[in-house]
């Protein structure tokens, strides 16, 4: 190793320096943000603990995350449940997973805790990629993981009650009911079939799905 840092110190020699005059190839370097000599600055931005250069976003070190993030460091807190620096409005309103900032984002399958790309806090309390976030609901609302209701779908559920109470179903359903498991609350509850969906008695949320077979009163059949 000796001798190839020397070999790479003297072909630089040959071809010109890089960086500022004080730099030498194959000498052993102290990480700090400006030449003693010259005082060049090598990054606005610079952590003597993860030896990031960088330019100034109003970087800060999270000890707890082990890391450098981009702050401003006042808009975020660290939760040490999820082990992730969060909002500063997410603080107390979250629901916390142990560790769930380890976990890949179930989206794009790529690592949350070390990505530039902000977290997105589900009420689940599961973790994704904010942009994977966007992209996920122009195609549904529910987690993918749990399949709990990604977002507030109070007014949506209201609206498909209107849309139930006039679509009535054919006489030879209007007796049916179905049992049915909630995603929400996760609360199982018999309910009367209907096609354009079935609201949990429970929570009244239509994040349901079947649990087991239809069935017709005795006077129908």
């Amino acid at each position: 190793m000796a001798a190839s840092a020397r070999e790479d110190g003297a072909r630089s020699q040959k071809q010109g320096r890089r960086g500022c005059e004080h730099y030498d190839r194959g000498c052993l370097l102290k990480a700090q943000q400006t030449c003693e000599e010259c005082s060049t600055l090598f990054g606005e931005y610079y952590c003597s603990i993860c030896h990031l250069f960088d330019k100034d976003k109003k970087q800060y070190h999270c000890e707890n995350c082990g890391i450098c993030r981009i702050g401003p460091k006042e808009d975020f807190f660290h939760c040490l449940k999820c082990n992730l620096c969060l909002a500063m409005n997410l603080q107390g309103k979250h629901k916390c997973i142990e560790n769930v900032s380890r976990q890949n984002c179930p989206i794009c399958l790529e690592d949350i805790h070390t990505s530039r790309v902000v977290a997105h806090v589900l009420p689940c309390g599961h973790l994704l990629h904010r942009t994977c976030y966007e992209e996920m609901l122009k195609e549904g609302y529910r987690c993918p993981l749990c399949m709990h209701s990604a977002l507030d779908m109070t007014r949506y559920w209201r609206q498909l009650d209107d849309e139930v109470a006039q679509t009535p179903m054919p006489s030879e359903y209007q007796n049916m009911t179905v049992d049915i498991l909630c995603n929400d609350c996760n609360g199982r509850s018999t309910v009367q079939f209907h096609i354009l969906g079935m609201k949990c008695n429970i929570c009244e949320s239509y994040n349901t799905a079947q649990a087991g077979g239809c069935r017709i009163s005795l006077d129908q059949q």
